[in-house]
């Protein structure tokens, strides 16, 4: 059983004003598949997986832009990429115990689902995107 969100929103410092966008970041499509269409009524992850990685992206390289003025593009992106890699977003993801948190199907469950680096990555980018939709762009700078 997953613990509850408030204890979640508090390790993020963050409060969600919809929590329907929480859910659904943190619904797999595996969850979703087991159970059938419709529950939970907000749907999976993978379109705010998509946006949140746009957002990530132009976090990052606004902040790197920001700090670094003089560096060279190459540089800046190669931070970039390091930034917004999967391994990095892992132990964020880890950082935040957000695999507890995740909807999950019981395949997904049993073949490790909640430790996966690939599904721990999404799903932050998943949570990213949500903090953008609920609190806006400051919200998610600041996260």
């Amino acid at each position: 059983m997953r613990p509850p969100l408030d204890a979640f929103e508090q390790r993020l410092e963050y409060k969600f004003r919809n929590q329907t966008l929480l859910i659904r970041a943190l619904t797999h499509r595996s969850w979703l598949s087991e159970r059938g269409s419709g529950q939970p009524e907000s749907g999976d992850n993978e379109q705010l997986e998509f946006l949140g990685d746009s957002i990530l992206g132009f976090i990052a390289s606004e902040l790197l832009v920001a700090r670094h003025a003089s560096a060279r593009e190459g540089q800046l992106s190669q931070w970039k990429a390091h930034l917004v890699s999967a391994t990095h977003l892992h132990t964020c993801a880890l950082d935040l115990g957000l695999g507890d948190h995740l909807l999950l199907g019981k395949g997904e469950e049993r073949n490790g689902g909640r430790n996966r680096k690939t599904l721990l990555a999404n799903g932050l980018e998943a949570l990213i995107a949500a903090m953008y939709l609920d609190g806006g762009i400051e919200v998610t700078r600041s996260f």
